[in-house]
This record gives C-alpha cells, structure tokens and sequence, in this order.
C-alpha cells in the first residue's frame, strides 16, 4: 500500500524516540470550549469527498464560530499521508486530526504524538459501543484509544450474475465452502474468451495480505502469537494452498500485478467473482452491472471476514484547546446525526448501527443494494488485524510470499517460514 514501508518504519520510531515521556496527563486538560482555536484536518480524500469534507468543516464552524478548521486533503493521494505525518513529526507541521489506514495505527500509535482517548470515547454519550468491535480494535493500542473509526467495510464475495447464467453455475451462497469456491472459479473459467472465474492482486502490497487473513481465521489460525509471527502455521499454509491450487493448477485465477486492474475486469464482465469490500459498489454501479454479494466462503461453517476500518487520528501539540477542539470535532462527526452525512454520502458503509433508520441509509441502500448484505456482513468481522509497531512492514513480508506462490515461484510453507523469519524483528 505504501513504498519504502522499512525506511517508514524506522523513521516514525525515531519520532516516538524523540517525543515527550508520557506525564500521564490528558492532552485536552484544562480544554475551554469557548476559547478561539484553530485546527487541522487532513482528510485524505480524493477531490469530490474532499468537497464534502469542506462542506461539514463549514457545517460545524457555523455552530462553533470561536473555532477554524483549516481543512485539506494532507497529500496527493491518502497512501502518501504516511510519509507526509513522518515528516511532519520531523518538522513539528503535522495536523490536528488526520485520515489513517488502520493498517498504520501501530505506527502512528509508536510515534509519541498521539492524543490517548480512552478515557474520553468510554463516556456514555460518545456512543463508542455502537461502533464496530474490530474497528474499534483497530483504533487501540496498548490500551490507548489513538484516534476514532472513521469508516468500517470488509471483505465478501461479489459475483456478475451474466457469467454464472451464461455458464449455467448456481449463484453463491453464504453457506458456500471455499471448495465451492474453487470449483464454480474452474466452471466460470474460458481462455478462449479471456474470462476468469476470480482474481487476486499480487501486488504484494496489504490488498495481497489482508485477503489471506479471513482464510487463516477460519482455519483457526493467528496472524500473531503475542508479538511473533504465526502466520506460517498449518492453518497459513493451507489457506495459500489452496489460492496457489487455483491459480497456478486451475488456472482460473486471474493474478493482478496492481490492486486495481482486476475490479476493472470484474466490471467489464471479464471477472465472475471477485473478492472485495463496499468501495466496489460505486463502480459496479456505474457499469449497470447485474450482481449479487454473498459472505466470504467459510471453512467447516466459519464465514469470518475481515474489516479493514479506517480511522481519524488524533495528535497532540501540547494544546488542551487543540485537543479538544479536535476532539470535539471528530466525535461531532462520526455521531449517528451527522455521519450518514459524511459515509453514506460517499458511497461508505454507515459507521453505526443505529443509522439503519436514517433516510440516508435508506437512500443508500437504493443506490447500492450489495450496501445492505455488506452491512450485515460486519457480524462476521470478528477479529482486527493486530496494532503492532511493524505491522506494514510484515505485510510487505506476507504480500510478498503469497505473490510468489501465486506466480509458481515458491511453495506455500517455504514462502510464509521465509516472511515469517523476516517479521520476526518488525512487530512489537
């Protein structure tokens, strides 16, 4: 997802090395609400959920004039705000509030700028419980609350309904089993129309990674055993086994060298069932796509997906006005009242539960009817992907072994001891 992941690494850590002991006191204390502030939002979006964005910061500014958001997409695309907060924790010029893949939430959480809001979201009016159990996960580190979802999607099984009735193969089920999987894939499969019956990315980034983890899961397996590597277990092998039996024995596989090409091809009828989450929708939906969505294909009757939150990380500048005006601001923001203003607008999945009897939601399902079936899917999302310092750079380990076996460079075992070895000195 992001380049140079060990250069990234190592330089957030000389940030934390460098930050303030923690005193134990709460960034926001002796926070004046009335008091003139202004504060930095990175949003990390692309220009038309920038605009949006804009429109809510304007929203809240009118109801508290004593505080100015400067607002603005951080960098030139959300996978560059790693390396643009790096260097803002160099340079003291890091932002207020800022959009994070929760894939970095151990990184940041490593850099010693970080608000710690554990006491503030356990107050009853944040609502914090109605918000997913793994994307709250994934917002905690060591305790420490370092930032709020600021969206939840996961993973299930899109499929073009054309393909499956050209070929005559029954549409999946949430009771399917991956060797269901395997088979429609082989059934769906024909070179001679250069139509895959699934894909997967092999570019080696977190997109490769994270779809081994909901197979790992099932099985029984972990990522991490406390802080070691345990992905190269039994249940790691035979999860990417079977990946490696489709894509190199069958053949009906489709391997993307990107993460993109292969929704691309899912929306141009070239793909009969691919593997991703409610970001998929908004182009389906422009490709008048008849499809359907059904759970992950489960193992012995487990569906377990995995989530991949995104969160809004909160820094801390030695200000308790700073802090609580961002606070403020955030918790504003993912409220049940304003967020299906900000997700459901956007196409995103709603943050809470209790925005199903919103109009918006029921807007949104309208305009993506897969939106409800992933909604319901967030019951299966029960574990996160572990907040550890190193984690990216083991996903670099991991991406680049299922990559390699995919292609027929390596053996499944041989692959994951081998990025398992390599991990072992990252997370922590």
């Amino acid at each position: 997802m992001v380049a140079g992941i060990a250069g990234l690494t190592l330089l957030l850590g000389a940030c934390g090395g460098g930050a303030k002991a923690d005193s134990g006191k709460d960034a926001a204390e002796g926070y004046d609400p009335a008091a003139k502030v202004t504060i930095t939002w990175w949003t990390g979006q692309p220009s038309e959920q920038e605009k949006v964005a804009e429109d809510l910061a304007a929203e809240y500014m009118k109801a508290h004039p004593n505080v100015t958001i400067k607002t603005s997409s951080g960098a030139a695309t959300t996978d560059d705000l790693l390396t643009k907060l790096s260097a803002g924790f160099t340079g003291d010029s890091y932002p207020d509030i800022s959009y994070a893949y929760g894939s970095w939430a151990g990184e940041l959480a490593t850099s010693g700028k970080t608000q710690d809001l554990a006491k503030y979201v356990a107050d009853a009016s944040f609502g914090w419980e109605e918000i997913p159990a793994a994307a709250r996960a994934t917002a905690t580190y060591e305790g420490k609350v370092i930032g709020v979802p600021a969206l939840v999607d996961n993973l299930a099984l899109i499929y073009n309904k054309k393909i499956f009735d050209d070929a005559k193969v029954a549409y999946p089920t949430d009771q399917w089993s991956w060797d269901d999987f395997r088979s429609a894939a082989k059934k769906l499969t024909d070179p001679a129309q250069n139509l895959y019956g699934t894909a997967y990315s092999v570019s080696g980034g977190e997109d490769t990674t994270w779809h081994l983890w909901p197979m790992l899961w099932q099985r029984g397996g972990k990522i991490l055993d406390g802080n070691k590597p345990a992905f190269n277990s039994d249940a790691g092998v035979a999860s990417l086994e079977l990946l490696r039996a489709m894509a190199v024995d069958d053949k009906s596989m489709y391997l993307d060298q990107t993460d993109e090409q292969y929704a691309k091809l899912f929306n141009d009828g070239r793909i009969g069932m691919m593997l991703s989450g409610p970001w998929a929708l908004l182009e389906i939906k422009e490709a008048n796509l008849d499809y359907g969505v059904a759970d992950l294909p489960g193992y012995n009757g487990d569906h377990q997906t995995v989530s991949g939150p995104d969160l809004w990380v909160l820094f801390n500048h030695s200000d308790a006005n700073r802090a609580g005006a961002s606070r403020d601001f955030v918790k504003w923001l993912t409220s049940k009242d304003v967020d299906p203003k900000w997700n459901l607008a956007v196409g995103n999945l709603p943050l809470r539960a209790s925005e199903q009897g919103t109009p918006e939601y029921a807007d949104y399902i309208k305009q993506y009817p897969g939106g409800q079936k992933f909604f319901d899917n967030l019951k299966n999302a029960k574990q996160a992907r572990p907040t550890v310092a190193g984690y990216e750079e083991m996903s670099r380990n991991v991406g680049d072994a299922v990559s390699k076996v995919l292609q027929g460079a390596a053996k499944p075992k041989e692959a994951l001891d081998e990025a398992a070895k390599k991990s072992a000195g990252a997370v922590g």
